[in-house]
C-alpha cells in the first residue's frame, strides 16, 4: 500500500473487488486512546465523552497535519479511537502530548494512550469497506493495556525510534516489561514531563515493584544487613526503578577491530578480513543483536572505555581479539567481556593452518552465541559453519579485496582496488560464491553513485556476478542481497529489488545494509517517511555508520529540511571530528540557505586535496555565488595543469566547465570560452559508453550552453530529462529539470526557464546542479546563471517565495 492509496482509503470507504487486491502490508506508526471507565457511563455519557474526544483529538495540530496531507486513518472502537500515521515515528508521540495538554481543560474526561509503530494492513469487512489490521495496531493496544489515567506508554521499538530525536530523550523513562494479553510479555517506556502525562507508575507495575521490594528485603535480612546486601538492594532497587534509558538487550553484542600482531604491516588486511567473517557468522543468528562493522571500525582494538562503547553501540557485551600470520600459520585470540563491570566471560587462542582458518571463525561464533545463551536454528548452524571456498589463495584475494570494501570512503582507487582481488579470487575458484556476489556490490553500488564510470561493461559485471553467485548458492543471504542491489543500482527495477531484499532480510537478520537499501528504494520512489522508518531502522542496527548516517541526513537535505539535516551531521562530527566532506555538506546547507558567510567560514578551515575534486567544487561555487572568483580560478589551473591518474577523466573534463564558468563570471569571456571547449572535446566522447548518463548529458548541456549552441544545449537538456524522467525517479528526476531551466534562462526562453524553475523548487529532490542541494528561492537570488531573468516579474515572485516544504 502506497501514501497515494491512502487517499483512496479515507475518502471512499467501499471498495470494489478490483481495488481489495491492492491492500498490502507497510509501517506505520499508530496511536491507540481509550476512555477509562467507559462502560460504567450513561449512555447519553458515553456520546458526550466519545464527541469531546473527538472535538480534542481534530483540533490537534499533528491530527490536521496529517489528515490534510492524507497521511492518517482513523479507526472508531467504541470508547476510543485508533489513529494510524504514516507521516513519521514524531507524529503519534506529538499528537498525544498535544491531546493530553488539552485534557488539562476537561478534568472529567480520562483518557490512557498506547503508542507503536509496526506492520499493518488493510482488511475489508463484511460490509466491503476498507478497514485496517496488524500487529501495529495489536501491539500498541496491549501498550496501552499497561496504564492508567493520564499515561502515554510507548512500547520500545517506538521510544527507539523517538531517541532519535534529541529533545524526546529526557522525557522518556524505562518501566521495565508488562505481561499482557496471552502472557505476552512487552518492554513498556512512559512518556511524561511537568506538562503532559503521569509520572505516576501505572497500577500494573506497581505489583511488580512490590514483589521484587519484597525479595529484596529478604535478601537482605538473610545477609544480616551486612554491607555488601545493602549495595546489592541499592543496586535491585536501581534497577527497577523507572529510568530514562532503554537497557541493551543482554544478547547483544559488537566486534570490535582485531589488532594485527604480524610483523608485516600489510598483513592488516587479514586481521581485518577474520573480524570482519566472525562479524558476519555471528549476525546470522537472529537471536542475537549484532553491530554492524561500520560502527566499530572508528574504535581501536583494545579501548580502555568499554562499558562507554558498548553504551554507544547499544550492546552488552563486546568481543575484542588480535591475529598473527606467519606465512601459512595463523593465531586468533579471542575474548568475550561483559562491557557493564569489564569482565571476561571468556578468552581463547586458536593457532590454525590457513587451510582450516574457517574452523575458527565458525567455532568462536558458536561459543559466543552458546556463552551469550543464544537459540542456533539447524539452517543457522549449517551457515555458520560453512566454507567460502577451498582455495587459500582464492581466501586470501576476497580478503585482500575486503579490505577494500571496507575503508570508510567510496573512491575510485578503493573500487578499483577491491574489484582487482576479487575478480582475481573468482578467477582463482570460480565456485567462490561469496566472492561473486561482494564482488556484484562493489559493481553496482560504484555504477550509481559515480566512483567507476557507469558503462555498460560494468553493469554487465555487476549482473553476471549477482547471478553467479545466486545460481551457486541460492540461500547465501550475500548472493539474494546483491541481486537485489543489481536490480536497484543498476535496472531502478525497484518492485524486484524490494523482493530480494526482503528475501535478503531472513538470511541476514542483523545486516543494516538490509534496511539501508530499503530506504534507498523508498526514496528512489519518493516515499520520503517510509524511507525515513528504514533508516532509522538501519541507524539502530549500525548506530555509528557514519556513510548512513550521511545519507539519512541527505534525505533531509532533497526534503529542504535543513535543520534536521544539520543534527544528523552533526552526530557524524561526534563520531569523525573535523572530517572534511561533512564539514563541506554543512557548507552547502548554509549556501541554499543563502547564509554565503557561515559557508565562506566553514569552507576556509577546509583545504580539499587535488583528487578530492567534489569538495573542491564546492569552495568554486562559493567563490561565483559570491561573484569573487578571481583567488580561485589559479587553483582550477593547477588542478587541471596536473591530472592524477587515479582520478577519473569525467572529472577533469566537469572541472574545465568549472574553470569556464568562473572566468565568465569574473569578465573573461575569451578564456572561458576555450575552457569550456576543451571540457566539450573531453566529456562529448564518452557519451558513446554511456548514453544514458544523465549527469554527463546535463554537464554538456551546460557547456553548450556557454558555448552559446542553443539548439544542442536544449537538445541535450531534454535528452537528460528522457534519459531519467522524474516518474522513475523522483530523487534524481528533477536535476534534468533544474538543467533544463539553467539553458532555457541563458539562452533566452523565459518562459520554459521559469516553467522548470516552478516544477523543480515544488518538489524535493538530490543531484541538485551545482552543490547536490536542491534549488532554494536563496539560490535563485544569487546564482549568476539565473541573471538573465533577474527582471522577469515572475522570476521575483519565485526569489520572494519562502522556502517550499
Amino acid at each position: 500500500m502506497d501514501h497515494g492509496r491512502l487517499r483512496d482509503y479515507t475518502s471512499h470507504r467501499n471498495m470494489s473487488a478490483e481495488i481489495k487486491k491492492e491492500i498490502q502490508l507497510e509501517i506505520a506508526y499508530v496511536l491507540f486512546i481509550d476512555i477509562i471507565s467507559y462502560s460504567k457511563l450513561s449512555i447519553n455519557d458515553q456520546h458526550a465523552a466519545v464527541e469531546q474526544l473527538n472535538q480534542i483529538v481534530r483540533a490537534s495540530e499533528q491530527f490536521q497535519r496529517a489528515e490534510a496531507a492524507s497521511r492518517l486513518l482513523k479507526i472508531p472502537t467504541g470508547d476510543g479511537m485508533a489513529l494510524v500515521f504514516y507521516t513519521s515515528p514524531e507524529a503519534p508521540a506529538q499528537c498525544a502530548v498535544e491531546i493530553s495538554r488539552a485534557l488539562r481543560e476537561h478534568p472529567r474526561l480520562q483518557l490512557r494512550m498506547g503508542i507503536h509503530s509496526g506492520p499493518v494492513s488493510g482488511v475489508v469487512d463484511v460490509n466491503e469497506r476498507a478497514n485496517l489490521a496488524g500487529a501495529g495496531l495489536n501491539m500498541a493496544q496491549r501498550v496501552m493495556d499497561c496504564g492508567d489515567a493520564g499515561h502515554i506508554l510507548l512500547s520500545k521499538h517506538a521510544a527507539e525510534d523517538l531517541e532519535e530525536y534529541e529533545g524526546w530523550r529526557p522525557l522518556l523513562h524505562d518501566l521495565g516489561s508488562c505481561e499482557v494479553k496471552h502472557g505476552v510479555r512487552v518492554s513498556v517506556v512512559n512518556l511524561y514531563d511537568d506538562q503532559f502525562g503521569n509520572a505516576t507508575l501505572p497500577r500494573k507495575f506497581e505489583t511488580v515493584q512490590k514483589r521484587q521490594t519484597r525479595m529484596r528485603w529478604a535478601a537482605m535480612t538473610a545477609a544480616l544487613l551486612t554491607l555488601a546486601a545493602i549495595v546489592a538492594g541499592i543496586a535491585m532497587f536501581s534497577r527497577y526503578r523507572v529510568q530514562s534509558v532503554v537497557a541493551a538487550p543482554e544478547k547483544s553484542i559488537a566486534v570490535l577491530p582485531f589488532e594485527n600482531l604480524s610483523r608485516d604491516p600489510d598483513n592488516a588486511y587479514f586481521a581485518d578480513g577474520i573480524q570482519d567473517e566472525i562479524l558476519t557468522r555471528l549476525s546470522k543468528i537472529a537471536d542475537l543483536k549484532v553491530i554492524s562493522r561500520t560502527s566499530t571500525q572508528h574504535y581501536k582494538s583494545a579501548p580502555e572505555n568499554l562499558p562507554e562503547i558498548a553504551k554507544q553501540l547499544g550492546v552488552a557485551h563486546i568481543l575484542e581479539g588480535s591475529v598473527q600470520k606467519s606465512r601459512d600459520v595463523v593465531r586468533v585470540n579471542v575474548q568475550l567481556i561483559k562491557a557493564a563491570n569489564d569482565s571476561h566471560l571468556w578468552a581463547d587462542t586458536f593457532d590454525r593452518k590457513l587451510t582450516d582458518i574457517f574452523s575458527v571463525e565458525s567455532e568462536v561464533a558458536k561459543i559466543i552465541a552458546d556463552q551469550l545463551r543464544a537459540h542456533i536454528s539447524g539452517q543457522e548452524e549449517r551457515v555458520i559453519a560453512a566454507k567460502p571456498t577451498d582455495n587459500p589463495q582464492a581466501y586470501d584475494a576476497y580478503l585482500r579485496g575486503l579490505a577494500y570494501t571496507l575503508k570508510p570512503s567510496n573512491t575510485t582507487a578503493n573500487n578499483l582496488g577491491a574489484q582487482k582481488y576479487l575478480r582475481e579470487a573468482v578467477r582463482l575458484d570460480p565456485k567462490f560464491a561469496l566472492s561473486w556476489a561482494v564482488l556484484s556490490y562493489v559493481d553496482a553500488l560504484a555504477y550509481i553513485a559515480g566512483a567507476l564510470l557507469p558503462t555498460v561493461a560494468l553493469r554487465e559485471e555487476a549482473r553476471e556476478a549477482a547471478e553467479t553467485a545466486l545460481t551457486l548458492q541460492p540461500n547465501l543471504g550475500e548472493a539474494v542481497l546483491a541481486n537485489g542491489y543489481y536490480h536497484y543500482a543498476c535496472l531502478k527495477d525497484y518492485d524486484t529489488a524490494v523482493r530480494y531484499f526482503e528475501q535478503a532480510r531472513q538470511l541476514l537478520p542483523n545486516s543494516s545494509q538490509i534496511p539501508e537499501s530499503l530506504a534507498y528504494v523508498a526514496r528512489r520512489r519518493g516515499q520520503w517517511d517510509r524511507s525515513e522508518s528504514y533508516f532509522n531502522e538501519a541507524e539502530r542496527l549500525d548506530p555509528r555508520n557514519v556513510s548512513l548516517l550521511v545519507q539519512h541526513a541527505l534525505s533531509y537535505v532533497a526534503l529542504r529540511r535543513f535543520p534536521e539535516a544539520l543534527r544528523k551531521l552533526d552526530q557524524v562530527l561526534n563520531i569523525t571530528p573535523d572530517d572534511i566532506d561533512t564539514l563541506t555538506q554543512k557548507a552547502i546547507i548554509a549556501q541554499a540557505e543563502g547564509d554565503l558567510p557561515r559557508a565562506s567560514a566553514i569552507l576556509a578551515r577546509l583545504h580539499p586535496a587535488a583528487e578530492d575534486t567534489g569538495n573542491f567544487e564546492t569552495q568554486v561555487y562559493q567563490a561565483i555565488l559570491e561573484r569573487r572568483p578571481a583567488q580561485i580560478i589559479p587553483r582550477l589551473k593547477e588542478i587541471l595543469a596536473k591530472p592524477d591518474p587515479a582520478v577519473l577523466g569525467y572529472t577533469y573534463g566537469k572541472l574545465r566547465f568549472w574553470l569556464g564558468w568562473a572566468q565568465e563570471v569574473a569578465g573573461d569571456r575569451v578564456a572561458a570560452q576555450e575552457s569550456w571547449r576543451q571540457a566539450r572535446s573531453e566529456l562529448g566522447p564518452l557519451l558513446k559508453e554511456q548514453p544514458e548518463n544523465y549527469f554527463l548529458i546535463g554537464d554538456l548541456a551546460l557547456i553548450n550552453t556557454g558555448l552559446g549552441d542553443k539548439a544542442a544545449a536544449l537538445a541535450l537538456a531534454e535528452r537528460a530529462m528522457a534519459a531519467n524522467p522524474i516518474n522513475k525517479d523522483p530523487l534524481a528526476g528533477p536535476f534534468p529539470i533544474e538543467i533544463f531551466a539553467r539553458v532555457a534562462a541563458k539562452m533566452g526562453e523565459p518562459d520554459r526557464a521559469i516553467a522548470a524553475l516552478k516544477k523543480v523548487l515544488s518538489i524535493p529532490h538530490s543531484a541538485g546542479q551545482p552543490s547536490g542541494v536542491p534549488l532554494t528561492p536563496a539560490l535563485l537570488r544569487l546564482d549568476p546563471m539565473f541573471d538573465p531573468l533577474r527582471n522577469d516579474p515572475r522570476f521575483k515572485k519565485l526569489v520572494g517565495s519562502p522556502a517550499p516544504k
